[in-house]
C-alpha cells in the first residue's frame, strides 16, 4: 500500500506535537486538498484510492488504523457512491469510518450517517476530543460486532421529552431565583484571589460529547499544572503510580482557596452548571461529565457504557457513595453503568430528593 503523510518532517526531523491527533488515522480525499487538515493531523497516513482499502485485509490487526477518514470539500452524488463503497469494504472491520467536510448541513449529515459513516465533522476539529471520540467508537463497534447488535445512528444518546422539559424549567427557574447568590459569589471569588470568576474545562459528557464545563473557580490560578505533583494524595489510590487510578480527587486539596473550600463543601461552586443544563450539555440528573484525561481511560469494555446516558449535576454515585474514602474505581464505574442501564424520569426524581442530604457531606469535586 503506497502511503504518504499529510505534512513533511521539519528540519529537525520531527513534526509539531501541539494539538495534534495521536491516533493512527488513514485519510482518503474524495475531492479537495488535505492540506487544510495537516496542522491537526500531520502524521496521518494518506491513501489515494478506495481500492487501497482492500489491502486492509492483509494487514495484521495490531497495525490497522484507528479510524478511516474520508475528506471531501464537495458533497455530491460521486461522494455518496464512494461512501457506500467504502462502507461495504469496512463492514468486516471494527474500525470507525468518519467523514470530514465543510459542505454539510443537518440534512446532509443525516444522509452521510445513513449511508454508512459513523460520524461527520467539519474541518474545525479539536484533535484531542477527536481522539477520545475515535477511541469510544472503536470500542463500541467492537462490542456491537461481538454481540451482533444493530449500529446506533452516530451512537448518540437521545434524552426523553419529559427529562429535557424538566431540565429546562428547573435550570431556568433556579438561575433566576439564585442569581443574587451567584452574583455575590462571583464578587467574592474575584476579590479573594487573582484570576477568572469561572473555571471552564473541557469535559466528556453523553456519548463522549466534549463541551465547556462551568464552575465557580475554587482554586488558585495554575492549579491544573500542579496535578502530577499531588498524585500520591489521590483518594482513589495511585501512590507511586500516576496511572493506577482513573479518577482523581484529594481531601483538603492545598490548591483550594479559603472561600473555594466553602463553595466546595456546600456544592455552591456547581451552580454555573445550571447554564450547561439549560444549553443541553448536561441534565439535572445523570453521570458526572469527566475531564478528558479521565474519559480517555474509560473507552474500553463495559466502562464506556457510563457515557451512554445524560451527563448530570447529581446522580446515583453522588447520593450513594459520595465522600466515602473507600470508594474504588470499580465501584464508581459500576454505579455509573447501573444508572446508564436503568434510569427513568421517576428514578431521577428520587435521586433529586436524596441529593440534599448528600450535599451535607464534605467533598472535593
Amino acid at each position: 500500500m503506497t502511503t504518504t503523510l499529510l505534512s513533511e518532517p521539519t528540519a529537525a526531523g520531527v513534526t509539531s506535537e501541539k494539538q495534534v491527533s495521536k491516533n493512527h488515522l488513514m485519510f482518503l480525499s474524495l475531492s479537495g486538498s488535505l492540506t487544510v487538515l495537516k496542522n491537526s493531523f500531520p502524521n496521518a497516513e494518506v491513501i489515494h484510492s478506495v481500492d487501497e482499502l482492500r489491502n486492509l485485509k492483509s494487514i495484521p490487526a495490531e497495525k490497522l488504523p484507528d479510524a478511516v477518514v474520508l475528506y471531501s470539500d464537495q458533497i455530491d452524488g460521486f461522494f455518496f457512491k464512494q461512501l457506500l463503497l467504502v462502507s461495504e469494504l469496512m463492514n468486516s472491520f471494527a474500525i470507525p469510518l468518519l467523514v470530514v467536510s465543510d459542505d454539510v448541513n443537518v440534512e446532509i449529515k443525516k444522509l452521510i450517517l445513513k449511508n454508512g459513516a459513523d460520524d461527520c465533522f467539519t474541518t474545525e476539529i479539536h484533535p484531542e476530543g477527536f481522539d477520545y471520540w475515535i477511541n469510544f467508537l472503536k470500542r463500541f463497534k467492537k462490542f456491537s460486532k461481538e454481540k451482533a447488535l444493530p449500529k446506533p445512528e452516530a451512537f448518540k444518546f437521545k434524552i426523553s421529552f419529559s427529562k429535557r422539559a424538566f431540565d429546562i424549567v428547573t435550570s431556568l427557574t433556579a438561575l433566576i431565583l439564585l442569581s443574587p447568590i451567584m452574583i455575590l459569589i462571583a464578587i467574592i471569588v474575584k476579590l479573594e484571589s487573582k484570576g477568572p470568576i469561572f473555571y471552564i474545562s473541557k469535559r466528556a459528557g453523553s456519548g463522549y460529547k466534549v463541551f465547556n464545563f462551568l464552575k465557580f473557580r475554587t482554586m488558585r490560578v495554575g492549579a491544573d499544572a500542579e496535578l502530577s505533583k499531588l498524585q500520591h494524595l489521590n483518594q482513589y489510590g495511585g501512590e507511586g503510580d500516576a496511572n493506577a487510578s482513573v479518577f482523581f480527587k484529594i481531601k483538603n486539596d492545598p490548591r483550594i482557596t479559603r472561600f473555594g473550600n466553602f463553595l466546595r463543601n456546600t456544592s455552591l461552586d456547581e451552580l454555573p452548571q445550571l447554564v450547561n443544563v439549560l444549553k443541553g450539555d448536561m441534565s439535572v440528573v445523570g453521570n458526572r461529565p469527566l475531564p478528558l484525561y479521565e474519559a480517555q481511560r474509560l473507552t474500553k469494555d463495559q466502562s464506556a457504557m457510563r457515557f451512554m446516558t445524560a451527563a448530570g449535576i447529581t446522580g446515583l454515585w453522588q447520593v450513594t457513595k459520595r465522600g466515602k474514602k473507600d470508594l474504588s474505581d470499580e465501584e464508581r464505574i459500576a454505579l455509573d453503568v447501573q444508572y446508564a442501564k436503568s434510569n427513568s424520569f421517576q428514578k431521577d426524581m428520587v435521586l433529586i430528593a436524596k441529593t440534599l442530604p448528600a450535599l451535607s457531606q464534605e467533598v472535593s469535586a
